[in-house]
C-alpha cells in the first residue's frame, strides 16, 4: 500500500521538522496545507515537500481537514499534527504495518499517547485514536439472502504509539471556537459538548466561564437534552456563580447536582466554597468526599490532585499540615 501523510499547520515552525524527521521515510508523499503562517512553517516544509497548499482560515478545523485530504493521492492517508512524534519502536511498527495490513481495512487506529501534558483536554495518557484513512472506499455486499452493503469501517487496532508533544495548551484556542459557535445559536454533537465543558475546567479562565454561561444556562433548562449533558451545564453554572460570588445561583445549581448527579467534581466545588469563607473543617469534608466517596463525572483530577491539593491547604490552615499530606500520600496510591 502506499500512504499520503496530511497535515494542517500554522506558525509551527518550532516542532514542525521534529515530527517530519519521525515519519517521512514511513511516506510514499507529504502533503502540507497551511492556514497563514507568519513564521518559517513553510520555508521549513519545504525541505520535506513540494506539496504545499494555502487555506484561508474559516474558523473550522473540519474545513481545512476536509480541503488536505482532497489533495491527498495516495491508498491510505495518514493524519499528522505537528506537535507529534513517532519514536523508533512505533516506526519498525509502522514499516512492518505497511506489509502485513489486510487490504479490506479502511481505518487504522493507533495509540496517542502522552496526554496528560500541557493541560489537554483528555482524561487519559493514551487512547486508541483512528489516525489512518484509506483514501478510496469500496461498497461491499454482504450476506447469502437478504443482502445488504456494509456500512460499519472495516477497523484495525494497531500497536502503533503516536505521541503528542505539544509545547503548551491550545485551549485557549479552542474555547474561542466554541464560544464563537455557541453564541451564534449552533448546536454541539454531544461529543463536543462534553470537550467544551472538559476543556473549561481544565485550562478556562474566568472570562471564559463568564462567556459561556447564557449558553449552558439555556442547556440547564433545555428539556429535550440528555440528563447527563445537564448535569454538565449545572456544574458549570455552579462554578461560575462561585468564582463570582452569587452564592444564591451557586446553591440553587450545587444541590440540583447533590440530588442528581453527586460527583468529585460537585463536592470539589463544594470544598473550595467553603475554603473560600474559611470554614476548613467544612471544606476538609467535602475534599475527602471529592477524593475518597465519588467519582469524576469530567475531569479525573477532581478525585486526585485537586481534592490533595484541597486537603493539604485546608488541613495546613487548621494548624494540622501533618494530616493533609497523609491523605494526599493516600489519594497518590490509590490512582
Amino acid at each position: 500500500m502506499t500512504i499520503s501523510c496530511v497535515m494542517i499547520v500554522k506558525n509551527e515552525e518550532n516542532v514542525l521538522a521534529r515530527c517530519l524527521d519521525s515519519i517521512k521515510d514511513l511516506m510514499d508523499e507529504i502533503v502540507i496545507v497551511d492556514t497563514g503562517s507568519s513564521d518559517k512553517t513553510k520555508e521549513i516544509a519545504a525541505g520535506y515537500t513540494d506539496r504545499i497548499y494555502d487555506f484561508s482560515w474559516t474558523g473550522n478545523f473540519s474545513d481545512a481537514r476536509n480541503f488536505a485530504f482532497s489533495k491527498a493521492t495516495m491508498d491510505y492517508i495518514y493524519s499528522a499534527d505537528a506537535d507529534e512524534v513517532i519514536d523508533e519502536d512505533s516506526r519498525i511498527r509502522f514499516m512492518a504495518l505497511r506489509t502485513m495490513l489486510p487490504d479490506d481495512v479502511e481505518i487504522v487506529q493507533m495509540h496517542y499517547a502522552n496526554q496528560l501534558q500541557h493541560s489537554t483536554v483528555c482524561n487519559f495518557d493514551d487512547e486508541l485514536r483512528p489516525k489512518m484513512f484509506k483514501r478510496l472506499r469500496q461498497f461491499v455486499w454482504q450476506d447469502p439472502v437478504h443482502e445488504m452493503v456494509r456500512l460499519d469501517p472495516v477497523v484495525y487496532d494497531s500497536d502503533i504509539v503516536v505521541k503528542h508533544m505539544p509545547e503548551s495548551s491550545h485551549g485557549g484556542r479552542d474555547l474561542e471556537i466554541f464560544s464563537k459557535a455557541t453564541s451564534a445559536g449552533g448546536k454541539l454533537s454531544k461529543r463536543l459538548y462534553d470537550m467544551y465543558v472538559r476543556e473549561l475546567f481544565i485550562v478556562g479562565s474566568e472570562d471564559d466561564f463568564r462567556n459561556s454561561l447564557p449558553y449552558f444556562v439555556s442547556c440547564a433548562g433545555d428539556t429535550e437534552l440528555d440528563p447527563d449533558s445537564v448535569n454538565k451545564a449545572c456544574l458549570v453554572i455552579a462554578h461560575t456563580a462561585r468564582i463570582h460570588g452569587d452564592i444564591v445561583m451557586f446553591f440553587k445549581f450545587i444541590t440540583k447536582l447533590m440530588a442528581s448527579d453527586p460527583s468529585s467534581e460537585v463536592c470539589l466545588e463544594l470544598g473550595l466554597f467553603y475554603e473560600r469563607i474559611q470554614d476548613f473543617e467544612e471544606a476538609a469534608i467535602w475534599f475527602y468526599n471529592a477524593a475518597f466517596e465519588t467519582v469524576p463525572a469530567v475531569v479525573i483530577t477532581s478525585s486526585g490532585r485537586d481534592a490533595a491539593e484541597g486537603l493539604k491547604r485546608v488541613y495546613d490552615q487548621m494548624g494540622m499540615p501533618e494530616v493533609g499530606i497523609g491523605f494526599a500520600k493516600d489519594i497518590e496510591a490509590k490512582l
